[in-house]
This record gives C-alpha cells, sequence and structure tokens, in this order.
C-alpha cells in the first residue's frame, strides 16, 4: 500500500473537504459564497484528467496548493486558534514556526487527497449566513460515490484589506478547528508544555470512521 492510498484511507472526506478552497484566486470583492463557489469550479478544471499526471508529480503538486493556500486560507489566525490558550505564552518565534508547519502539513495532506478521493458531486449552496460583518458560513454537499452526502461548513472571516479567508472548516458535524486545538492541548499536557517538542511533532489528524458517522462519533 503506497502513502496515497494510505493518506486517502485515512483521511477521505477532511481532506476533499478542506481542499475544496484551496485555489480561489482572489478573495477581495467576492462575496463568500461565490469566493468557494469559484474555487470549486477552479478545483474540477486543476484536477480533472490529470489524478494520474500529479501522482506521479507530488512535489508540483504540492506548490500548486502552497501557492493557492496563500489567497484564501488565513493561516496566522488559524495558528493562533488551534494553539488556544497557550498562544499567549508561546513566542514570537514559536507562533511563526508553528503556522507554517501547520500549514506544510496540511498542504501535503491535502496534495495526496486530491488525487485520491472519489467524489460523485459537490454542491455549493446558495447564500451566506452571518452574524457579524465581518464573519460568515459557507455550506456545502460533497456527495460520495456510495452516495453518502457529507455536510460542510466554511468559516469565513474578513481580514483588515477587505478579503475573505477560510478560517475553519466543519465536515459531517465535526469541528476540525475545535478538534486540532484538542489535539494542540493534549500534546502540551503530554509534552510538559514544551512548545518546540510539540511544534516538532505536529501531526494533525481525523479518523475516518470518526468523520463518517459525524458529530456525537
Amino acid at each position: 500500500m503506497n502513502e496515497w492510498t494510505t493518506v486517502a484511507k485515512r483521511y477521505p472526506t477532511l481532506l476533499l473537504a478542506l481542499c475544496l478552497a484551496l485555489f480561489a484566486t482572489q478573495a477581495l470583492a467576492q462575496a463568500p459564497d461565490q469566493l468557494i463557489r469559484n474555487s470549486v469550479n477552479q478545483l474540477m478544471g486543476q484536477i480533472e484528467g490529470r489524478k494520474d499526471y500529479f501522482a506521479e508529480h507530488p512535489e508540483e503538486l504540492k506548490r500548486l496548493v502552497d501557492e493557492s493556500l496563500e489567497d484564501i486560507a488565513d493561516f496566522r489566525y488559524i495558528g493562533a486558534s488551534v494553539m488556544g490558550r497557550y498562544f499567549r505564552n508561546a513566542t514570537p518565534e514559536q507562533r511563526t514556526r508553528f503556522a507554517e508547519v501547520f500549514r506544510q502539513t496540511l498542504i501535503d495532506t491535502y496534495a495526496k487527497g486530491l488525487v485520491t478521493f472519489d467524489y460523485r458531486d459537490l454542491r455549493v449552496l446558495d447564500g451566506a449566513g452571518s452574524r457579524y460583518e465581518d464573519q460568515a458560513s459557507v455550506d456545502m454537499e460533497v456527495v460520495g460515490t456510495n452516495g453518502e452526502v457529507y455536510p460542510v461548513s466554511y468559516s469565513l472571516r474578513q481580514n483588515d484589506n477587505g478579503q475573505w479567508k477560510v478560517v475553519n472548516v466543519i465536515v459531517n458535524g465535526i469541528n476540525l478547528g475545535l478538534t486540532f486545538r484538542n489535539q494542540f492541548d493534549q500534546a502540551m499536557r503530554e509534552n510538559n508544555r514544551d512548545y518546540d517538542q510539540v511544534i516538532n511533532g505536529w501531526a494533525p489528524e481525523v479518523g475516518t470512521e470518526e468523520l463518517e458517522q459525524g458529530r456525537g462519533a
């Protein structure tokens, strides 16, 4: 079993769901739901008919994902959220390094998932929910080849430049940001709050069974 197959089995829905927002080129002046919809359309164009090519050239796909992530995800915000209560006492260097480690981990995972996950349909629902002017949520449905429908909800926030950025994803009722935060907290407790050791060993994961069962699994 090669590494692509292994990752696909461990992260089938998570990989696809999080990757759908990777390929937007400009968040400015786009409504949040249109941003996600454009991202999905661009993703289809990037991957369609080229899975075998990217499977043989993983570094090229990683570079593509890396460039795309810069436009759609606020990794400094995500990193601070995942570190949670430990963020305050981390040094500026540790904060920056964790954001980069977290980013690189997801780049590697997403790139592998893009060429391995099979799905039947992707449906970005119209409209975006919002409690505040600078926050929004966009809902989507991922239909697997077995007909199973997995609801996905993107959380976005508008930065100081007016750009909408993805800051969290909820897959089948499972809040991934919260899941990663709990994993970081557990790692800190298990390693006597050694920031450097936790950052160096960071390897977030959400199991296939947990995602398929959804909230309450």
